[in-house]
């Protein structure tokens, strides 16, 4: 069912306020200073050097204009020029760091060891406020990897390879073809290796990449750098990767160094590409791997903080182009969504004379940002594609409809990785000092929750999530999007999932508010709607879905059973803690609204009928709108009880699922309970369940007598209004007239009154020839 990835843009909105324009013309003077500073020719020797690479720092010089902008758009005039000259020092430090790195190691002394520590900090500096360039980062990358300086400044160095937009892949390249050289040490190698993984969603292209993919797989046979490989391999692989050679491979490696989580990760992503290749189980829906961004979180999210445009407030996906007005937001909040921006969308396009055909004609590739209606979706599926963070791809439908028709598994990885690293990261109640950004947490889960209703199917990635986090939720922080979550839990065998989840959740369910198990048994109920909707489509298909459950389809269907006996545990006990509340017994009744229809409306070989507790209590309410829809369920009961029996006669054999001898027993038993309190006043016959001491001790004694249309407690207002309304000139009203040619004008009095449950369980269960 879901997957990952996004890249970060240096983009913000226009300022168009009078006292902005101060900031612009500062920030305009600043960077025609550093173009014309950038034009003087130099004398030095590596003036050509360094000519060639002036195009490598354009880039980072545009991008620091824009953050001027957007940073000090609300200073004064002399504050935008202190800053602008700040940011015109700093830069012209980091090229000349870069320089210098770029130039080789020299001979040590201490005053050379002080210029090292000097240019060093700056790096560190600027990468980690603003980000580094890809030229930057692709001149330092080869620095730290070539073995030029010692082991600790390359480590610094990889430390600080934080990209403020992108990273090219041929820098990366460039990078591994140093690891085949063995100039760096070890723990360099493993330091490398965990960047990739942190990085990869900013890596432009990947095909490259994937070339070296024997290379990648070859490294796992160093202990110390498989864990970090087969991260990395577990996003990279797709599935032309998956040779018999490197499965056979995997089990010697997982012989020799035992069930390691990422040994399984890997194996598991093989198998779920080719399934014949491995025959072996692997322990599934699993966190595999420890994040490896921990190194590079803060300055990431400081990035994006200051890269991103103002986030939307989470859309309403539909058919069409994703275009939302930005709302307005604080200057130090942050979307967790990244924003859309394929890698290959070339700077070419867009400029002056350039026409979108020309562009195309040069670039096969259609990028997500070019993607603005359906007819345009199928026009370029072919060619189409996806963002580099596949996170992007949640707040844009067309997205969405195209990951759906294609169902690539690669695809869905990603954004399975992407979803679960981003999760486990941002989740407010893992950490206290979280709760300062509980608003955009909020807001990131209504996205994921509108993307699976959207998609009609719940990821796999939350479900890894409600395993981890739900022990420690308080109930109270984003209930209404973990709840929500839990409606979309992908279908699931009951009895594997019900102490991790069900069980955690009934501990909270009966220990708060009515309002907060009502809301439970709402989202129970839609759970059960998704389960029987992905069921109903898989018997449609006549094939079981390739799960990792591999249940029969009675197995799965016990796995419904179990569901709605357990939702009946729940509501018969919280009725009791709540003292039989109406409100609540609404929502237990909505819940087998849904339940008493799965034959009929689902297909589904399964008719499961509410327990006694709960039959009893609606039959006895003193709320009309109770006993009115207690009479709908019965009646659609016994609808899909009619047809499960005649489908059985017509096909002349049992259903696979076989309803139990006992299911019509015990709806016959409600039924002669429900005719006698409504019809012929005689409730509770022999073999009933309820016991009629119970009316004798309330104060009821004549019981036989008290209990049909006219005297139920629930109607007995009706029957009151009836006669007022009917006969107004007798002078006192006496209920118990209602009999003969009275009573067939009271049924269609309470049938008038909006009682449709009343009058289709009478017609289809009652006859009429028995009017008292």
């Amino acid at each position: 069912m879901p997957r990952e990835r996004g890249t970060p843009r240096s983009k913000r909105s226009s300022l168009t306020s009078e006292q902005d324009y101060p900031a612009r013309t500062c920030a305009v003077m600043s960077t025609q200073k550093r173009v014309k500073n950038s034009q003087t020719p130099r004398t030095s020797q590596h003036s050509n050097s360094y000519q060639t690479n002036l195009l490598a720092w354009k880039l980072k010089e545009d991008l620091s204009n824009s953050k001027s902008i957007s940073k000090h758009g609300q200073n004064s005039p002399v504050e935008d020029s202190e800053q602008a000259d700040a940011d015109e020092q700093a830069e012209d430090a980091l090229q000349i760091a870069v320089r210098y790195f770029e130039k080789g190691p020299f001979k040590t002394s201490r005053s050379k060891d002080k210029t090292l520590e000097k240019h060093l900090k700056t790096v560190e500096n600027v990468a980690w406020k603003n980000g580094l360039a890809p030229e930057e980062i692709d001149i330092l990358l080869n620095v730290a990897l070539s073995g030029k300086f010692g082991s600790a400044v390359n480590s610094r160095i990889l430390r600080c390879m934080i990209p403020a937009t992108l990273i090219s892949e041929d820098s990366v390249v460039k990078a591994v073809s140093w690891l085949c050289v063995g100039k760096c040490c070890g723990s360099t190698k493993v330091l490398f290796y965990r960047w990739l993984v942190a990085m990869f969603d900013f890596i432009d292209h990947k095909e490259k990449i994937n070339l070296l993919y024997g290379f990648f797989f070859a490294s796992l046979q160093d202990d110390a750098l498989c864990p970090y490989v087969c991260h990395f391999l577990y996003l990279l692989t797709k599935k032309e990767n998956v040779k018999p050679f490197r499965v056979r491979k995997l089990l010697d490696l997982q012989a020799k160094m035992g069930r390691q989580p990422y040994l399984h990760a890997l194996l598991s992503l093989y198998k779920f590409f080719v399934p014949t290749l491995i025959s072996v189980s692997l322990p599934v829906k699993k966190i595999y791997f420890k994040n490896p961004e921990n190194l590079w979180k803060t300055a990431l999210v400081a990035v994006r903080q200051r890269n991103q445009e103002p986030s939307p407030e989470p859309l309403k996906l539909m058919l069409g182009p994703a275009t939302v007005r930005p709302r307005k937001r604080k200057w130090n909040s942050h979307s967790l969504i990244p924003l859309l921006n394929s890698s290959s969308h070339s700077k070419e396009y867009g400029k002056k004379g350039m026409s979108l055909s020309d562009y195309l004609s040069r670039n096969r590739a259609f990028s997500g940002e070019q993607l603005k209606s359906f007819p345009q979706l199928l026009q370029n599926i072919h060619c189409l594609e996806l963002p580099s963070q596949m996170g992007a791809v949640l707040n844009n439908s067309l997205l969405l409809h195209y990951i759906n028709c294609v169902r690539d598994e690669s695809l869905l990885l990603r954004l399975y990785h992407w979803l679960s690293q981003t999760l486990q990261e941002e989740c407010i109640w893992y950490k206290v000092n979280n709760y300062e950004c509980e608003k955009e947490f909020t807001n990131f889960l209504d996205t994921i929750i509108k993307a699976e209703c959207f998609l009609q199917e719940g990821f796999y990635s939350c479900e890894a999530f409600l395993y981890k986090s739900l022990p420690l939720w308080d109930g109270f922080c984003c209930r209404s999007q973990f709840l929500q979550l839990v409606s979309w839990f992908p279908f699931s065998s009951f009895s594997e999932v019900k102490p991790f989840i069900f069980d955690r959740l009934a501990q909270l369910f009966f220990t708060s508010t009515i309002y907060f198990k009502c809301s439970v048994l709402e989202n129970l109920k839609e759970l059960l709607q998704n389960w029987l909707l992905w069921l109903s489509m898989d018997i449609h298909m006549k094939t079981m879905t390739d799960s990792s459950l591999e249940t029969t389809f009675s197995g799965s269907m016990q796995s419904v059973f179990e569901l709605i006996h357990y939702v009946g545990w729940l509501s018969i006990n919280a009725l009791r803690l709540e003292s039989n509340s109406t409100f609540l017994l609404h929502f237990v009744l909505d819940f087998y609204e849904k339940v008493c229809d799965i034959y009929i409306n689902y297909n589904l070989p399964l008719v499961v009928l509410f327990p006694p507790g709960i039959f009893y209590l609606a039959l006895l309410s003193l709320d009309s709108s109770i006993l009115n829809q207690l009479c709908y369920i019965m009646h659609r009961y016994r609808n899909n009880l009619t047809a499960a029996k005649k489908n059985e006669l017509v096909l002349k054999k049992k259903s696979e699922f076989i309803f139990s001898s006992k299911t019509y027993q015990e709806y016959n038993h409600y039924l002669t309970a429900m005719v006698g309190c409504l019809w012929t006043s005689k409730p509770f016959q022999k073999g009933s369940y309820f016991d009629p001491e119970v009316f004798k001790i309330i104060g009821i004694a004549k019981y036989k007598t008290s209990l049909n249309l006219v005297h139920h407690p629930a109607l007995l207002s009706y029957a009151i209004s009836f006669l007022l309304k009917e006969y107004p000139e007798e002078r006192t009203v006496n209920v118990s007239s209602i009999r003969g040619k009275k009573w067939n004008e009271y049924l269609d009095y309470l049938f008038s009154e909006g009682l449709q449950g009343l009058k289709l369980f009478i017609r289809s269960s009652i006859h009429h020839s028995s009017v008292p």
